[in-house]
């Protein structure tokens, strides 16, 4: 019997990950490829129909599924802007299907990675769910009774940069004191740095030099007894729980979950965020409580979210 199965694509500015994915969930053969030097439309495009090809000799596919950096039109298969690929107004969907005869749905790669932890990861025990990632920026996607809000022309649902300290850090979008500027693992590095600079006998030193801390090291450190990095952790947390009762307040999901690398702090993370949230929540958090946990897909949520666009949870 063949295969069947489902492309997802992982666009990103230096790979392009690729690969079948079941029905559910599960990934039968993957790949990536370097995004063409200076993410020239045309080169990847064509990078992107060749990694379908590639896939195809494999079995039966039924769709494609895209996620991207950037404001993406979901509907229209447009990516309407991206700083990552230094696209503008490109119809990636409706191209790529032109080239392999297959159909094809695009969404924002945070976006993604939400409806796949939603469909096959750490919430498939709940039908309304908000994902935050916590990387470079802070990424977000939001689901509800099985559906992606993407906002008016898929413009929103971009969390990070909801402002939790007015006139605060500069954030990369242009304004000041956005979640992103203070909850991103970007910011708790430059946290990170900083507090190292004005403690030489932090036991962070003995992890790393301040050049190369990164998020786990004010964790680590925090383990280990010292005082310094449970400040630096403590405040991390703080402003994090900010953005996480704003969301709470906003949609009253059933879970936030936490994606990007420092969600491998599992309850280190999720546990203090919980008790700090739930005190913020408009009316606490024993009513319509939202569980915070960590996401379970890890890098392959955007993948599998991808593949899976348009399908719909069997309950």
């Amino acid at each position: 019997m063949e295969t069947v199965f489902r492309v997802g694509i992982d666009l990103g500015g230096t790979f392009i990950k690729y690969g079948a994915v079941s029905a559910d969930g599960s990934i039968l053969l993957r790949g990536k490829v370097k995004t063409p030097r200076g993410c020239g439309y045309e080169q990847t495009l064509n990078a992107i129909a060749d990694a379908v090809r590639e896939l195809s000799r494999a079995g039966s596919v039924q769709s494609v599924g895209i996620g991207a950096p950037g404001v993406i039109d979901g509907e229209g298969g447009i990516v309407v802007v991206s700083g990552n690929l230094g696209w503008e107004n490109k119809p990636l969907a409706g191209n790529l299907s032109a080239l392999t005869g297959l159909p094809v749905s695009l969404a924002n790669d945070a976006n993604a990675a939400a409806y796949g932890e939603y469909l096959c990861g750490a919430g498939k025990n709940y039908r309304s769910l908000v994902m935050v990632t916590l990387g470079t920026g802070v990424g977000s996607g939001i689901v509800f009774d099985g559906k992606l809000f993407e906002g008016n022309c898929g413009a929103g649902a971009e969390i990070g940069h909801t402002v939790i300290r007015a006139g605060g850090r500069k954030c990369a979008c242009g304004r000041r004191g956005c979640l992103e500027a203070y909850a991103s693992a970007t910011a708790l590095v430059s946290r990170t740095k900083s507090a190292m600079e004005k403690d030489k006998d932090s036991l962070m030193w003995k992890i790393c030099e301040a050049e190369n801390a990164d998020g786990k090291t004010a964790f680590d450190a925090m383990r280990a007894g010292d005082r310094t990095a449970k400040r630096v952790v403590n405040a991390y947390l703080r402003d994090l729980s900010e953005g996480l009762a704003d969301i709470a307040n906003a949609f009253r999901p059933e879970a936030i979950l936490l994606g990007g690398g420092l969600s491998a702090e599992g309850e280190y993370l999720t546990a203090p965020l919980q008790k700090l949230t739930d005190r913020l929540i408009l009316g606490g958090g024993a009513y319509a409580p939202v569980k915070i946990a960590a996401a379970k897909l890890g890098n392959d949520a955007g993948l599998i979210g991808a593949a899976l666009l348009g399908t719909k949870r069997e309950d």
